[in-house]
């Protein structure tokens, strides 16, 4: 399964954003895993003492990223769960930045976090390929609108390269 296999139609226009950040040849197991490398030598890369910096107060930190981006992941997942098992239930959405204070992100480790990601990405990873062409192609409901279990799981890729973007762009 490749990136051009997912249809605008299959997610609401504004994940069109993340996306849109993969080249149409993506394919998904290997974006995964390709994704997972990158964003474990992206965050080494980054000195300690920026990690737990913010470009305005109100902004999150390099820490609270990546814990955001583990969250995020575990959540479309979970969509990508549910709608490939063909559960028409509607799936609630949720607000990302009501997870960031009680995640104490700032408080871990980096070696902690990339832990927690590592895990998390290798559990994404299984999930996937225990999913046939025709799982991923089903359509459910998530956060009152479409969203097929691919899309769900693309959009995690994409929006890996979002973050690691802005942060390159505002915080090195």
């Amino acid at each position: 399964m490749i990136k051009s296999d997912v249809h605008s139609s299959e997610f609401d226009t504004y994940y069109t954003r993340y996306i849109d950040k993969l080249a149409d040849k993506t394919e998904l197991i290997k974006g995964f895993e390709t994704g997972k490398q990158h964003l474990i030598n992206f965050f080494e890369s980054i000195p300690e003492d920026k990690l737990t910096f913010r470009y305005q107060p109100n902004k999150w930190s390099i820490k609270e990223i990546l814990q955001h981006l583990i969250d995020t992941e575990r959540i479309f997942m979970y969509r990508c769960f549910r709608i490939a098992r063909r559960d028409p239930t509607a799936l609630a959405g949720y607000d990302q930045n009501i997870y960031v204070d009680p995640s104490q992100a700032d408080d871990k480790s980096i070696e902690g976090l990339l832990d927690e990601f590592t895990i998390n990405r290798n559990n994404s990873i299984s999930l996937l390929s225990s999913f046939t062409d025709e799982d991923l192609s089903f359509i459910g409901n998530s956060n009152g609108g479409v969203l097929s279990a691919r899309a769900a799981a693309f959009i995690i890729i994409g929006h890996d390269i979002w973050h690691t973007e802005v942060i390159t762009n505002k915080y090195l």
